[in-house]
């Protein structure tokens, strides 16, 4: 296996930019070595769906430039559908427990919410931000959107909040005793 299909793979499944740094220390290899393996590997994806954007600290692999129509028009019929059940029990949880990271929300829905929270992000009703205590931990938080959209100018001003803030809280601090 070649060190640029490490690095495909390994962008792939982060689906987040990584410092060069961070990169060559998870494949084990010199930071130069990983700079030429990107440059190969932009080459090699030229005239694909994907492409790496780089800067000279960070790399990311991402849809091509050439794919933004195509691309749009499928997010646009994603966002034209109904937020669903799921999606809906995913906003409360970070509307009363935000921000919050995914691994808690796994927690509390007790399946994976990975595609609930992509589609949430993409139609502006949550945001990421880095967890202060562990930067490679995102969490997750209400949008001022989804706050316009709900007609409200805070959290607090959601029905019971503070009740099922505790009740929520209460949950977790049961699961991880």
């Amino acid at each position: 296996m070649t060190l640029e299909s490490k690095i495909e793979a390994v962008l792939f499944y982060k689906n987040e930019p990584l410092s060069i740094k961070e990169l060559a220390a998870l494949l084990n290899e010199e930071a130069e070595k990983v700079k030429e393996a990107l440059k190969n590997l932009a080459k090699n994806l030229e005239g694909r769906g994907v492409c790496l954007v780089m800067t000279d600290k960070e790399v990311s692999l991402a849809t091509s430039p050439e794919m933004s129509n195509f691309i749009d028009q499928i997010a646009m019929g994603e966002m034209s559908k109904e937020i669903g059940k799921a999606s809906l029990e995913t906003l409360a949880i970070i509307l009363y427990n935000g921000p919050v990271s995914r691994r808690e929300i796994d927690y509390i829905r007790g399946v994976n919410s990975t595609f609930i929270l992509r589609n949430l992000c993409i139609r502006g009703l949550i945001e990421k931000e880095p967890d202060p205590k562990d930067q490679r931990v995102m969490k997750y938080k209400s949008s001022l959107s989804l706050l316009t959209h709900l007609g409200i100018k805070k959290l607090e001003e959601l029905p019971d909040f503070d009740a099922l803030k505790n009740k929520i809280a209460e949950i977790t601090t049961n699961g991880n005793e």
